[in-house]
């Protein structure tokens, strides 16, 4: 009998966890040929989302769970599930139930033919999400893909079910700066993508606000793409061409209609939209080197305060 293993990051979740629950428990209730595990990551609630963990274990055994001494994230929470879980399968399912369990056995029949290595799912629609957010998410997508050898899929959930050649795969990725939508594309195998209409939370208010998710969009470019760093230089170079031409013409008009002394708003303009162009260009070139000083850190990407062991940790 294979075992699968649900990973389930949850930050400050207690008021969706129960529902959570109890459709994850109808779905693996009718999937007897299979023996599941699921393994909750609590990323340093500040509610009630221990104690209810706490609780569910003594009703089910098939639930442990991993706490945090603090918050580190959601890509640090998912890491550690996948590090930690020991099933032959590994599902990455948020908590507020946007990723429907109904499809996990449509999931594990596609794994089961041999024809897939990993099953993810993407939003067909952005039913019910702010229309700004949406516009944006849609523009990074269009940009990320443009700019990176590695290809993202535009509504693509965390959500996917995988084989544990691919689970390893990803925890040998050992960054500090992780963008697990980039990783997993990275590391590639055959890849099954799944649709469906975007589901609203049960319940509770999602934890990523606007600029989160604008920080976490600048980590995913970052991340896979140097483009940044190669059109800084270019427009470097632009600009010396043109300061170049520039002081060619000056001397020129100078030498013939001598030395005019007006103008000076628009050479104060164009002072301070060179040195916009150079700040902007500034500030790309400190992400990565801000990146890079962390990775040279090796500090650890998440701290366990407490956790449920397994005897059979995949290794």
């Amino acid at each position: 009998m294979k075992k699968v293993t649900i990973v389930v990051p949850c930050h400050n979740e207690s008021v969706a966890l129960p529902a959570f629950y109890r459709e994850v428990d109808e779905v693996t209730a009718e999937l007897k040929e299979y023996e599941f595990e699921l393994l909750f990551v609590d990323d340093g609630s500040t509610d009630d989302t221990l104690a209810d963990l706490k609780k569910m274990i003594e009703e089910d055994k098939r639930i442990r769970y991993i706490t945090f001494s603090r918050n580190f994230g959601k890509e640090a929470a998912m890491l550690a599930g996948l590090e930690h879980a020991t099933g032959d399968y590994v599902a990455v399912m948020d908590a507020d139930l946007q990723d429907p369990p109904k499809l996990l056995p449509k999931m594990l029949k596609y794994l089961e033919s041999g024809d897939y290595d990993s099953v993810a799912t993407r939003r067909s629609t952005r039913q019910g999400e702010p229309a700004l957010r949406s516009f944006f998410a849609k523009m990074f997508y269009k940009l990320i893909n443009k700019m990176s050898k590695v290809e993202m899929v535009d509504g693509a959930r965390d959500y996917r079910l995988m084989t544990r050649q691919v689970v390893d795969a990803i925890v040998e990725c050992q960054e500090y700066n992780r963008y697990s939508k980039g990783l997993w594309s990275f590391v590639g195998f055959r890849t099954k993508w799944i649709s469906y209409e975007n589901v609203e939370r049960v319940a509770g208010k999602t934890n990523w606000s606007f600029w989160q998710l604008f920080a976490y969009a600048i980590e995913g470019i970052v991340a896979f793409t140097t483009l940044p760093l190669t059109l800084s230089a270019l427009f470097g170079i632009l600009f010396c061409l043109v300061a170049f031409v520039l002081i060619i013409v000056i001397v020129v008009k100078t030498l013939l209609f001598g030395d005019p002394v007006s103008g000076w708003p628009s050479l104060v303009c164009i002072i301070m939209f060179v040195s916009g162009v150079q700040l902007f260009f500034l500030g790309i070139i400190g992400e990565y080197l801000a990146k890079a000083y962390l990775e040279t850190k090796k500090r650890p990407k998440y701290i366990i305060r407490e956790m449920t062991e397994s005897k059979d940790v995949k290794k």
